[in-house]
């Protein structure tokens, strides 16, 4: 196994196991069956565990585990703090003593606030206490480094980074990702602070793997290099210095004995000019679906209205790309999980956006097509729940 350096000098796996996809049994995790997937990666030098207070389970089993084996001091663990739940610090404090007890611990190696959308949200936990709180948890050694985990923008990404000391941040990124989302933009900006920075997401959920198109699948399968498709999208991440640890949520001994071989042989600076090309050529054949020719540059930004263009784009584009779940959930993350909603329908045709596209997007007309098959019933639904949701 490889290893690069978090801001204090520890070594951090290059690959981490991601825990939100633990295989189910029953009403629960199948237990025997994780233990020997855990064990198999820890004995394999992978020591970053990613979990979350909203993962169904997963802190319980993770905390079983890691008792049964007595590997709590062999890995790092990683949760996550519900920040969009939290009214108080006595229920970010509830809800902490209730995470330590499920991973029957006494400390967080890394602790998220967990997608944080915009500043606005990460100023309203302010406004509460959090950071008063987070400084007495370090203090205590309860909480050795604070991060959070983000989807959005990466011009509200680079606002976050900047907004707090922060230890590590959690992106989601992938080569089919580089300029949405936090994108490399926000990579390097992160990296720049001084920031590590773990990926979720490498293969945009399974979307580069099992979902490519056929001509995608030929130019892998006839390049001068044979990789599989995750193979590629694991390799062009830790192509990247900037890159800390990337998540795979294993859930089968041959995916982690896989992900570890390759993740012991990958290294800064292996890919060459047609390695670039070749997955170049794989994500023009991927967006030949794309609604929007949208690149996430943010020249478009601000809006005056407070609409998220770019992200809007992004999730109407993976409406068609992905699947209809995955763009209107990516599409309420970035409109109405945020103080201020971003959403397509604030949109006045003012034009301003327009005036500086450097593709020359018609971008109030996308806006509206985006309104229409993002804003259906669903949304409307979310977008009540989110009023009352984010109400302090």
């Amino acid at each position: 196994m490889k290893y690069r350096k978090d801001k204090y000098g520890n070594d951090i796996s290059v690959l981490g196991f991601g825990c939100m996809r633990f295989t189910k049994k029953g009403t629960g995790i199948d237990l025997d069956k994780m233990d020997k997937e855990v064990m198999t990666a820890i004995n394999a030098g992978v020591n970053y565990f990613d979990t979350a207070y909203i993962y169904p389970g997963s802190e319980a089993a993770l905390g079983y585990v890691l008792a049964k084996n007595n590997a709590r001091d062999k890995i790092y663990i990683a949760t996550k703090l519900p920040q969009y739940l939290i009214k108080s610090k006595e229920s970010a404090e509830k809800c902490f003593n209730e995470e330590l007890e499920r991973l029957k611990t006494d400390h967080i190696d890394y602790y998220l606030m967990h997608m944080l959308t915009d500043v606005k949200s990460w100023e309203r936990l302010c406004e509460l206490g959090i950071a008063d709180w987070i400084r007495e948890k370090k203090e205590s050694g309860k909480i050795r480094q604070i991060g959070f985990s983000y989807h959005g923008n990466s011009d509200m990404f680079c606002q976050i980074v900047d907004a707090y000391d922060w230890d590590f941040c959690q992106i989601q990124y992938n080569y089919l990702d580089e300029t949405s989302q936090a994108g490399v933009k926000g990579l390097k900006h992160a990296n720049a602070k001084g920031l590590p920075v773990i990926i979720m997401e490498p293969l945009r959920g399974g979307r580069l793997v099992n979902n490519l198109p056929e001509k995608a699948k030929k130019l892998f399968e006839n390049y001068k290099t044979k990789r599989t498709p995750a193979e590629w999208a694991f390799r062009w991440l830790w192509n990247q210095p900037e890159v800390t640890c990337v998540l795979s949520g294993m859930n089968s001994i041959e995916m982690v004995e896989e992900n570890v071989k390759n993740a012991s042989t990958a290294k800064v600076g292996e890919f060459d000019s047609e390695d670039f090309k070749l997955l170049e050529d794989v994500v023009k054949e991927i967006n030949r679906s794309m609604k929007v020719g949208c690149t996430g540059c943010g020249y478009c930004m601000p809006c005056p209205m407070k609409v998220d263009i770019p992200g809007t784009f992004s999730a109407y584009n993976k409406l068609h790309t992905d699947s209809k779940f995955i763009g209107l959930k990516e599409y309420v993350m970035c409109t109405l999980l945020r103080k201020d909603s971003t959403s397509a329908s604030n949109c006045v045709g003012c034009g301003k956006c327009e005036k500086h596209c450097p593709q020359g997007l018609e971008i109030r007309k996308h806006l509206k097509d985006a309104k229409r098959e993002l804003e259906g019933p669903a949304y409307k639904v979310a977008k009540r729940f989110a009023k009352w949701f984010l109400k302090y």
